[in-house]
């Protein structure tokens, strides 16, 4: 069948999207991102894997799926797919997106003290995490200065589990070095609000890194709705 990588068929395509195109990279030009609103971002975005066609169908078909330009970005392949007008090279576009975002904040925690940097911290995580349809807990190791050591996903899950074992925490921080930690994980359902498992098992790991010399400085959950702090909600 000729036609797109994304669907759409060249036959008979209108060019009046051009002078769209045009106008909307002038006001990314003009205002940057704030001009524009979510569907639109997402327009210019898909302006390189669809040539031939107006994207402001596919553009607000995602949004209206998966609810924001985040977490348009941060959904599965398949499920993008399931929109018409998808295909891999718009899939491609999206998630080098999201790696770039990922990465950039990624940047910014690790040239400052993490502990003074705690925006960035929060933003980088809400990024790489708050979107996922499976759950994931990821530790972030800290030397003496509480600079950033390294930043690994320990386990990957279900919907609603994540297996963590605290001796196996422990012994990835002894083989770094890491004088402290940050945990962090996700709930695919939203709600960032710590489950009574959620709290057993960072007591576990506060436990066990206290007779180490190890300081467990924050259990960070993050969710579409926002994100919730062991710290702050005095379960540290």
């Amino acid at each position: 069948m000729s036609g797109t990588d994304d669907g759409f068929s060249d036959a008979g395509v209108s060019p009046h999207f051009h002078g769209h195109r045009d106008r909307l990279r002038q006001r990314f030009r003009e205002g940057g991102h704030a001009a524009l609103q979510d569907y639109e971002l997402l327009e210019l975005l898909l302006f390189s894997p669809i040539r031939r066609a107006d994207t402001k169908p596919v553009a607000k078909a995602l949004i209206d799926r998966f609810g924001s330009f985040a977490e348009v970005l941060a959904a599965p392949p398949a499920r993008l797919k399931e929109v018409r007008g998808v295909g891999d090279r718009v899939v491609d576009e999206l998630k080098l997106a999201h790696a770039v975002a990922e990465r950039f904040l990624r940047g910014q925690v690790r040239e400052r003290t993490v502990l003074s940097s705690w925006s960035q911290v929060i933003d980088y995580v809400r990024t790489a995490m708050a979107f996922s349809d499976r759950e994931e807990f990821r530790i972030l190791f800290l030397d003496k200065k509480n600079a950033l050591i390294a930043d690994e996903v320990q386990q990957r899950g279900t919907v609603d589990h994540t297996p963590v074992y605290p001796r196996e925490v422990m012994k990835r921080a002894l083989e770094l070095s890491a004088s402290a930690l940050i945990l962090v994980h996700n709930h695919p359902s939203g709600d960032p609000t710590p489950s009574r498992a959620d709290i057993q098992m960072t007591k576990q790991i506060a436990d066990i890194a206290g007779t180490l010399g190890i300081v467990l400085h924050d259990h960070i959950i993050v969710g579409r709705d926002g994100h919730a702090s062991f710290r702050g909600l005095q379960l540290l």
